[in-house]
């Protein structure tokens, strides 16, 4: 609605997942670096954790398209399976229907064997799958984590590799500490903070460059103003600069200023009023 009066090509702080769209603040980087390894090197598992709105799935979507070439990737957005329902979900994602001749719900014994027997055939091919578990800290059974212990253990050099990511808040630091064995097949953890302040102006004239627009938009007053009610969490800088340019497009401004940010956050933070 706006992007012709603030001329850009695009809405910049929409949820867009093209890797141009992707700012790496320095601890990003350095989850992208760790993980890649992770993956090119068969260094088993991984944890990748931080806040809400810190940026984890924008690392884990440049990830995926960085390391495609090493194997299929598959991705878990439902943390609450079973383990039956897990590895049933990660066998068929990787190319197996999972029916065994003689039982029609296959049990996690026979989905196991299943797993095993399909990632021998991947690893002859050359190829080592990824499995990323999202929202990791949502897992209630401790069961799947015994579970993916199990997985963990089929891998063998040169036989049968991939890799595991668990992507989740920080509580799930706490949990794998608990988990005994898994959290010794945990290589390294990445921890993903909030931006610093000049990390968050840069990027949010990051992401109105790959918009279009290179002159700024938001004076140093905004963006101060930003960094402070933001915390410097790209979700909330998204929200706060989106609805700006709509207020500042509605008011015909040629930028935006503190007391426009200011008056943002005071709208979309007020209470709701009950019916």
């Amino acid at each position: 609605m706006y992007e012709r009066h603030w001329q850009l090509n695009r809405a910049p702080f929409d949820h867009d997942r093209r890797s141009d769209a992707f700012f790496s603040g320095h601890l990003h980087a350095e989850a992208i670096v760790k993980l890649k390894y992770l993956i090119e090197h068969g260094k088993g598992a991984a944890a990748l954790i931080g806040a809400s709105g810190t940026g984890k799935t924008h690392v884990l979507e440049m990830v995926r398209h960085q390391s495609s070439q090493h194997g299929p990737v598959v991705h878990v957005v439902y943390p609450q399976l079973s383990s039956r329902e897990l590895v049933a979900f990660i066998t068929e994602s990787l190319g197996e229907s999972n029916r065994d001749s003689g039982e029609s719900v296959p049990g996690l014994d026979v989905l196991l064997r299943t797993f095993e027997a399909r990632l021998r055939e991947l690893t002859s091919a050359g190829r080592a799958p990824t499995i990323i578990l999202d929202d990791a800290h949502l897992i209630e059974d401790r069961r799947v984590f015994q579970t993916l212990h199990q997985l963990l253990n089929f891998q063998q050099p040169g036989r049968s590799n991939f890799s595991l990511i668990l992507a989740g808040q920080p509580e799930l630091a706490g949990t794998l500490q608990s988990t005994g064995q898994l959290a010794d097949r945990i290589a390294f953890q990445c921890l993903l903070h909030s931006l610093t302040e000049s990390e968050s102006a840069d990027y949010i004239q990051h992401r109105l460059s790959v918009a279009g627009r290179t002159e700024p938009i938001f004076d140093d007053s905004a963006i101060a103003a930003i960094f402070e009610l933001s915390s410097g969490i790209p979700r909330r800088i998204n929200r706060l600069c989106d609805f700006a340019l709509l207020v500042g497009y509605a008011s015909r401004m040629n930028s935006i200023s503190a007391d426009q940010i200011e008056g943002v956050h005071a709208e979309i933070t007020r209470p709701s009023i009950a019916a």
